[in-house]
């Protein structure tokens, strides 16, 4: 195969499906669902291919696309890669100094924007940075700045392509396209410090794809894809393309926090997401059981044990349940089951891709336990996504699966998972002595992540750089603990604390609106939120779900002391990343005085 796979993909889809739905995406002003035919999209993918050369793109010169989700974003994608041009997603929600950073790290000359916010952080940016040349606007209700010269909108960069002037060329560069070309660079928003660009290949892409077939084996034409994390996150991309790559349809959530609204409207086969959404989908269903009583309370407690025994208990350790226990099985199918389904939306679920995170041990037994196919990974951005994964009838609670076909895994010190294979990044771009650190010679990466492997299921234990040692030599991992703790309904946020410290402390955002219903059924008084979060029945409400959620642990990784605090951690102040991890660093700076408090004698 001489051209790289994802520069004629949408093209050999077109010529199979013609004018079938490819993309869907929500128009928020008539509140409806657009399609867009797989020829639509081919169309569109080669009038970007035309533009690009119009405006001067060079072969594998980067370009950068800042946007939330939208169709634009993949027609820009696989537009570049038909002119062998290297595309560089910003999250939607970058800061100035991130997309400066960004910009002038990889030499961007065009960049193209979503919204409003996006186009007004890339014009403060265009006066300090040397190399932004363009910016290209997505959105037409976009009110371009007064002094704004030279951007144009995504319309008008659309129409430089529409006549196909340069069509030679883009046949010339497709031609001479090889899976050794750079197809992107993620830059990793770091919960440590500097983001690092990864550089993907088109190799990485065709190897990942490779992997996945032999995986996912239900994936196919008929499924409806819903998609909800960021494009710019590897997860969502590398599974956006490869649904595109089996021919799925994908449908386009703009907004992250529609996504209770949207995926009713969808109701999908299958979206990929972070363990959060299935925390707050459990802490729902933990707040229906304690609303409900009699009978009805009765029956949804036994359905959840049922579908325990049935499904973890016996399936996933490979034994026949038993006929009556299959029965009342079958009957909470048809009942609860199916009901609980309908109301978030999933219905029709084929099954629903979950990593990024940690996945707290009674959310997923729950999951498990009702009959969603939440298939649990673990990946990288270095690693193209997914480096193990679980599937339906072989997973086991607490596991991220089995690795990938493609891939070599060895545990090397300290535990860690090393891992070696076509799918693994080729280094960070423009820093080698960075590279140096985590790649070896033979070509092993370092993941930096502890785990160990057992019966062929990987098991992750920790973050290497993440382990504390308190000034007593003990060491604590902090993501276990907070894992535990954060199902709990009074709980929406945690961060632990224990580093060089004599004991284990933490930061807490409660669930605000489960902590006034409380303080409204147990006539507590209050003025604000500060001041409903300091009252004594407060403090002991939560010391005792905290010691309760927490009696498995080691007395020394016990929380000792906590905060609980009136606001939410926030990216606005730096604490957590564009993926919402936590950047402890921040938050030792932001709350220091919280801190010290906590260990006065």
């Amino acid at each position: 195969m001489s051209n790289s796979y994802l520069s004629t993909l949408i093209c050999r889809q077109a010529k199979k499906y013609g004018d079938r739905i490819a993309l869907k995406y929500r128009d928020y002003e008539t509140e409806s669902w657009i399609s867009v035919s797989w020829n639509q999209f081919a169309e569109k993918v080669n009038w970007v291919s035309n533009a690009l050369i119009a405006l001067g793109a060079e072969v594998q010169e980067n370009i950068g696309v800042f946007s939330q989700n939208m169709p634009e974003c993949l027609y820009t994608d696989f537009g570049a890669f038909g002119s062998r041009i290297v595309t560089i997603p910003l999250y939607a929600t970058s800061s100035e100094a991130q997309v400066h950073y960004i910009l002038q790290d990889a030499g961007i000359r065009f960049l193209f924007v979503g919204e409003q916010y996006q186009y007004d952080v890339a014009c403060r940016v265009q006066n300090l940075c040397k190399t932004l040349k363009q910016i290209i606007i997505f959105d037409p209700k976009v009110k371009r700045s007064a002094s704004d010269t030279n951007s144009i909108y995504y319309s008008d960069f659309l129409k430089l392509g529409m006549e196909r002037k340069f069509q030679a060329e883009v046949d010339k560069r497709t031609s001479e396209s090889g899976n050794g070309d750079l197809a992107n660079i993620l830059y990793t928003s770091g919960t440590t410090g500097e983001s690092k660009g990864v550089m993907l290949h088109h190799s990485c892409y065709e190897a990942a794809f490779a992997a996945h077939d032999g995986r996912l084996t239900t994936l196919g034409e008929s499924d409806v894809v819903m998609n909800f994390l960021p494009f710019t996150h590897i997860f969502e991309r590398a599974w956006s393309y490869y649904c595109i790559n089996k021919g799925c349809l994908l449908c386009i959530n703009l907004r992250p926090q529609d996504i209770q609204k949207t995926i009713k409207e969808i109701r999908p086969t299958a979206m990929c997401s972070v363990p959060r959404f299935w925390e707050k989908v459990y802490a729902g269903v933990q707040e229906k059981i304690n609303e409900t009583t009699g009978l009805k309370k009765s029956l949804m407690l036994d359905a959840l044990k049922v579908g325990k025994e049935h499904n973890i208990t016996y399936l996933m350790n490979g034994k026949t349940p038993p006929p009556l226990l299959h029965m009342k099985y079958k009957f909470y199918e048809k009942t609860i089951y199916s009901l609980l389904k309908k109301t978030i939306g999933i219905e029709n679920g084929n099954f629903f891709p979950t990593a990024g995170a940690a996945i707290p041990r009674a959310v997923e037994e729950f999951v498990h336990s009702v009959g969603i196919n939440m298939i649990a990974g673990y990946g990288l951005t270095e690693t193209t996504a997914t480096v193990s994964c679980c599937w339906f009838d072989s997973f086991r609670i607490g596991s991220v699966g089995r690795v990938m076909p493609n891939l070599e895994i060895k545990i090397g010190e300290n535990n860690e998972i090393l891992l070696r294979g076509e799918t693994i990044t080729k280094g960070y771009y423009r820093k080698e002595a960075m590279t140096r650190q985590v790649l070896t010679e033979d070509g092993w990466f370092h993941t930096g992540d502890a785990g160990y492997i057992e019966d062929g299921f990987l098991f992750l234990t920790e973050r290497i750089k993440d382990l504390f040692k308190t000034s007593n030599g003990k060491y604590i991992a902090p993501q276990a603990i907070e894992t535990k703790l954060v199902v709990d309904r009074y709980i929406d946020q945690i961060s632990i604390i224990a580093d060089q410290r004599k004991f284990v402390s933490a930061l807490i955002v409660p669930e605000y609106g489960q902590v006034k219903k409380y303080a409204e059924e147990h006539h507590i008084a209050y003025t604000d939120m500060k001041d409903l979060l300091q009252k004594q029945e407060i403090l002991d409400l939560f010391r005792l779900r905290i010691d309760t959620l927490q009696q498995e642990f080691a007395h020394y990784e016990q929380i000792k002391r906590f905060t609980l605090l009136p606001e939410p951690f926030s990216m606005d102040k730096g604490e957590l990343t564009n993926t919402l991890k936590i950047k402890r660093p921040v938050l030792m700076k932001n709350y220091a005085k919280e801190i010290e408090k906590m260990y006065e004698e």
